[in-house]
């Protein structure tokens, strides 16, 4: 029960960490940015060159915000911008864009599966348990960056402005706010956080052209049942995460795969805001 439940938490700080790029670029933008799984496996690939140059593995994550914020820039500038009043064009657009970095990462790196080094290795005893080191750290730094992005968006002039944006962007507008440069900022920092998501996740399994797919699905129908809320996405991420858990535990991995697209589904039918507030 204890190893159970450690997997629902340290599931949930994961899939946190995964969707928070694309959250804050759907709050703002009202697209979802569908270049995220790209981004993901780009990070990936941050945390791979580091370990091939046998860097400290705690790097990964610097180089992985790096490389990410500058795809993200080019995305925003040169894909989404002319498309800000074509909210499917756009998606159809990342869509493409992540087809296409994942095939340019085959053309550099090949096609075949591999693995980077972790920067916590072992296990660690809890509470009678010998678990995972990685998944455990992975718990705090889901925290760091709910409050991290949290404290942004509460205690600064971006935030403030891009709180704005996302209640009434023609009345942010009025009153001098540069909506355009707030959804740069916010769209090269979510493909950071994308890019970063990926080098966290690589420890866990491996690295490979399409690595940012799988994930992708979930973060995708997690965002939607949490609206823009951050509070609503880690509740959102802790539930369903949860039910993935025993799913795949009780009944068939296959199955678990597929629980937070149903659940999700079968949320939004029933309550369309999701866990978002009323």
């Amino acid at each position: 029960m204890i190893a159970q439940g450690l997997d629902i938490v340290t599931t949930a700080a994961i899939l946190y960490a995964v969707a928070t790029g694309l959250l804050l670029v759907f709050g703002v933008m009202k697209i979802i940015n569908f270049a995220h799984g790209g981004l993901m496996t780009l990070g990936g690939y941050a945390a791979l060159v580091t370990t091939q140059m046998g860097l400290n593995p705690w790097l990964a994550i610097p180089a992985a915000a790096l490389f990410g914020g500058v795809a993200g820039m080019a995305i925003e500038r040169f894909a989404v911008r002319p498309l800000y009043g074509r909210p499917l064009d756009a998606i159809l657009a990342t869509w493409g864009l992540s087809i296409i970095l994942g095939q340019l990462i085959t053309i550099g790196f090949g096609r075949g599966v591999q693995f980077t080094r972790s920067p916590l290795e072992g296990t660690l005893d809890l509470l009678g348990e010998s678990y995972s080191a990685w998944r455990l750290a992975l718990v705090p730094i889901a925290v760091v960056l709910g409050l991290g992005l949290t404290a942004l968006l509460q205690g600064t002039r971006l935030g403030l402005e891009t709180r704005a944006v996302i209640m009434n962007e023609d009345l942010a507008r009025g009153l001098g706010i540069n909506s355009g440069l707030v959804r740069f900022l916010t769209f090269t920092l979510g493909s950071a956080l994308a890019a970063v998501a990926g080098a966290l996740i690589t420890p866990l399994s491996s690295v490979d052209p399409n690595m940012g797919v799988p994930w992708l699905v979930n973060a995708f129908m997690l965002v939607l049942v949490s609206g823009a809320s951050l509070f609503s996405l880690a509740l959102s991420c802790l539930v369903l995460g949860g039910a993935q858990v025993l799913v795949s535990t009780y009944l068939s991995p296959v199955l678990g795969g597929l629980t937070i697209a149903v659940l999700a589904a079968v949320l939004l039918r029933i309550r369309p805001q999701g866990f978002a507030r009323d």
